[in-house]
């Protein structure tokens, strides 16, 4: 198992602001995707499980920071995505990584998930049009 070490604070805030500028201003040439690092569809893993997201052609902003093209991850796990412009609840199905996290471990029970991002506005709605990763089934040891 590869260990990723810890940021400070400091850093943290640094790679947010960093991507918060690197925001691109959308002309409609490419539409913003989000995707998983990992793992991979058909892993079969231990928990807590890694999850790494990723995010294309919009930057990350923690939530409450409404800045143009900008977002921040929400792992669904065995539920499905609510409508554009709902918000998305926060529960055991529904966690939010509201302080712009792009990699987090999730304590997950045996069997098999399904598992699915979306991208939250600044206040944890759904895009509209949603941005939203295909899903990706794991199974849990």
């Amino acid at each position: 198992m590869t260990m990723v070490p810890k940021l400070h604070w400091a850093a943290r805030i640094a790679l947010v602001l960093a991507s918060i500028a690197a925001a691109p201003a959308f002309a409609g040439e490419e539409k913003p995707q989000v995707y998983f690092i990992s793992p991979a569809a058909g892993d079969v893993l231990s928990s807590p499980v890694t999850i790494r997201m990723g995010l294309k052609g919009m930057g990350i902003a923690p939530a409450g920071v409404d800045r143009p093209h900008t977002g921040h991850f929400h792992l669904l796990i065995d539920t499905k995505a609510p409508a554009a412009g709902e918000v998305i609840p926060s529960n055991e199905h529904n966690i939010h990584f509201g302080g712009g996290q792009t990699e987090a471990s999730v304590p997950l029970s045996p069997g098999r998930h399904v598992l699915q991002i979306v991208l939250g506005t600044a206040n944890h709605a759904v895009f509209d049009p949603p941005i939203v990763s295909d899903p990706l089934t794991i199974t849990v040891k």
